[in-house]
C-alpha cells in the first residue's frame, strides 16, 4: 500500500499509537475493487488546511483505503461499552484510525476510515459498510454542524464498487470521519477493566496480552487519562486532582450537547457508552433520526425494543453513561476510597443542573425571550404538551413562532387549532413584558429555530436514490441542510413536515 496526496497539506502525528499497545492494534485498510467518490466535503477539507483540488485528485485512493496519506500510522482502537445496559468488549471492528492531522491553527483531529475492512476486533463481522448508512452519517452530521451542534464530521464517502451482504446485497462504501478524538467513555471502561483484572476483559483480544509479557500492563488508565487531558483539557494537567477535574469537564460538555440535541428534536438512537465521546461531540449516526410529530416517547431504532434510548430518556441516559465514566476514573481520583467516591458523586450530581441550565436558556431563545421569569419553564413545557396533543410537527411549529410574533395573533398551522389558543395568548403577553418589539423577537427566533433539518423521509429518499446510482438527490439534500435558517425556493421541499398518517419511521444500525 503506497502513500498518496503528499502535497495536499497532510501533517500527521500519531500520539494515540504511542500509548500502551493494549489500547489498540495495528491495522491496514483492505483494498477495494473500483473506488469512486460519492461525496467530498471541500469546505471541511479547506478548514483542515488541506488543498481540496489536490486532495480530490487522489480522493479515490486515499478515502477508500487503497492508499495511505504520508505520515499515517493506521490502527484500530480497543474499547468496551455498556450496550443497552450490558457490558461488552468491543473495539473498531470496521474502522481504522489513520492518525491525527494537525491543522494550520494547531488543532489535532482524528482521520478515520469507516468500512475499511476487518480488524482484530471485528468479532466475525466483515469490516465493511454499505453506501446508505455512510451517506446517512455524512448528511446528518453536516446537518448537525450547520445547526451549531458539536459533532464529528465526514470528509468523504467513497463507493467501493463491491457489494456488502446485509439482509440483501448492498453497494459498499467507506466513510472518512473527522473527530476531535475517538476516545469514548467505553475506552476508559476498557482501560479500567484491564488495570483492575491485570489482564484484558474475558473474550477480548489485545496486541500483547499480559501472559505473553509476563507482567500486568503498567497502568493503562493513567496513560489514557493523561492522553485525553493533553488532547482535550490541557490546563487540567497541573491541577491537584486531574481525574476529578476531567470528569467535570466531560460532564459539562455532555450537558451542553444533550440540551442541544433536545432543542432540535434529535434522537441518537443508540446511546451506548461506546458511542459517547469525551470530547463532547456527537458520534455514531447509525439509527439516528429527528422528531416529526412531537412525542417524547419516540423511538426510531429497530433494535431498541425496550425504548431505552427514546427521545425523552436521552438526558437520563447521558447521566447514566457518565456514571460509568466516573466508576472507571475512580482509581485515579485523589483521596481514600470514601473521599474519592464522594468527589465523583458530587461531580455527577451537577449534570442535571447543568443540563437544565443549558436547556432552559435554549428554550427561552426558541420562544424569543431575552429576560427571565419564573414561569418560563412551564410556558415551554406547556407548549410541548399541546404539540403532543395536537400531533404538531416539532420543527415547523417552532419555526412558525416568528410569524406569529410579527402578526401578534395566532394564525396559520398549527396555531389556528383551538388547543393552542390559550397558550399563544399567554406567550404573546410574555413577549410584550420584555424590552424590544415583537419584530425584534421574531428576528431572534429565526436565528435559533431552523426551517430545515435532515428530515427522515428526505434522507431516505437520498439514500435510496444513491443506492440506485443517482447521487444528485443527496447533493440537493446537502445543499438544503447546510443552510437551515434560510427560506428559499430551493429548500421549500425540505421544510415541510411529512403528511399525517405516515407509518412509524424505523432506522437500522447498518452493521
Amino acid at each position: 500500500m503506497h502513500g498518496a496526496g503528499g502535497d495536499a497539506g497532510w501533517r500527521f502525528d500519531n500520539s494515540y499509537a504511542r500509548l500502551p499497545e493494549q489500547l489498540f492494534s495495528p491495522a491496514l485498510p483492505k483494498a477495494v475493487r473500483d473506488p469512486s467518490v460519492a461525496v467530498f466535503n471541500e469546505p471541511l477539507a479547506a478548514d483542515l488546511g488541506l488543498d481540496p483540488a489536490i486532495l480530490l485528485a487522489v480522493a479515490e485512493g486515499i478515502f477508500s483505503g487503497n492508499a495511505l496519506p504520508p505520515g499515517a500510522e493506521p490502527i484500530a482502537q480497543a474499547y468496551a461499552g455498556h450496550q443497552f445496559g450490558h457490558f461488552t468488549n468491543l473495539g473498531d471492528g470496521r474502522a481504522i484510525l489513520l492518525g491525527e492531522h494537525i491543522t494550520p491553527d494547531s488543532r489535532r483531529v482524528d482521520i478515520q476510515l469507516k468500512g475499511s475492512g476487518r480488524t482484530r476486533y471485528s468479532r466475525g463481522g466483515d469490516g465493511r459498510a454499505a453506501l446508505g448508512p455512510m451517506l446517512r452519517e455524512y448528511c446528518v452530521s453536516e446537518g448537525m454542524h450547520a445547526l451549531g451542534i458539536p459533532t464529528t464530521r465526514s470528509l468523504a464517502v467513497v463507493a467501493t464498487g463491491e457489494w456488502v451482504l446485509r439482509t440483501t446485497p448492498l453497494p459498499g462504501a467507506v466513510l472518512t470521519r473527522i473527530a476531535a478524538s475517538h476516545i469514548r467513555v467505553g475506552t476508559f471502561e476498557y482501560a479500567a477493566a484491564i488495570d483492575a483484572q491485570g489482564a484484558a476483559p474475558a473474550g477480548t483480544t489485545t496486541n500483547h496480552p499480559p501472559a505473553q509479557q509476563g507482567a500486568t500492563p503498567p497502568g493503562l488508565l493513567p496513560a489514557l487519562l493523561n492522553h485525553a487531558i493533553a488532547r482535550h483539557d490541557p490546563t487540567l494537567a497541573a491541577t491537584d486532582d486531574p481525574a476529578t477535574e476531567f470528569l467535570g469537564a466531560v460532564v459539562a460538555r455532555q450537558a451542553h450537547l444533550l440540551a442541544r440535541w433536545m432543542l432540535v428534536g434529535f434522537v441518537h438512537g443508540v446511546m451506548n457508552t461506546d458511542n459517547m465521546a469525551v470530547s463532547g461531540e456527537t458520534i455514531d449516526y447509525g439509527p439516528c433520526a429527528f422528531l416529526d410529530a412531537y412525542d417524547p416517547t419516540t423511538v426510531f431504532s429497530s433494535i431498541d425494543q425496550q425504548a431505552r434510548y427514546a427521545y425523552a430518556n436521552q438526558p437520563a441516559i447521558a447521566h447514566w453513561n457518565l456514571a460509568r465514566l466516573a466508576e472507571s476514573l475512580l482509581p485515579l481520583v485523589r483521596g481514600d476510597e470514601e473521599a474519592a467516591l464522594e468527589k465523583v458523586q458530587g461531580v455527577l450530581a451537577h449534570f442535571p443542573e447543568l443540563f437544565e441550565r443549558h436547556h432552559l436558556a435554549g428554550a427561552r431563545a426558541k420562544l424569543g425571550l431575552i429576560t427571565q421569569e419564573n414561569g418560563d419553564r412551564d410556558l415551554f413545557t406547556a407548549l410541548l404538551g399541546q404539540m403532543h396533543e395536537a400531533g404538531a410537527d416539532f420543527t415547523t411549529t417552532f419555526a412558525a413562532l416568528a410569524g406569529m410574533a410579527e402578526s401578534g395573533a395566532a394564525t396559520g398551522e398549527p396555531w389556528s387549532l383551538p388547543v393552542f389558543h390559550d397558550w399563544s395568548t399567554r406567550w404573546l403577553e410574555r413577549l410584550k413584558r420584555q424590552p424590544g418589539s415583537l419584530s425584534e423577537a421574531a428576528t431572534r427566533m429565526r436565528r435559533v429555530n431552523p426551517l430545515v433539518i435532515p428530515r427522515n423521509q428526505k434522507v431516505e429518499e437520498a439514500l435510496q436514490a444513491a443506492e440506485s446510482g443517482d447521487l444528485s438527490v443527496a447533493h440537493r439534500l446537502l445543499a438544503a441542510i447546510r443552510a437551515p435558517w434560510i427560506e428559499s425556493a430551493e429548500n421549500a421541499a425540505y421544510r415541510a413536515a411529512p403528511p399525517r398518517g405516515c407509518g412509524p419511521y424505523r432506522t437500522f444500525c447498518g452493521t
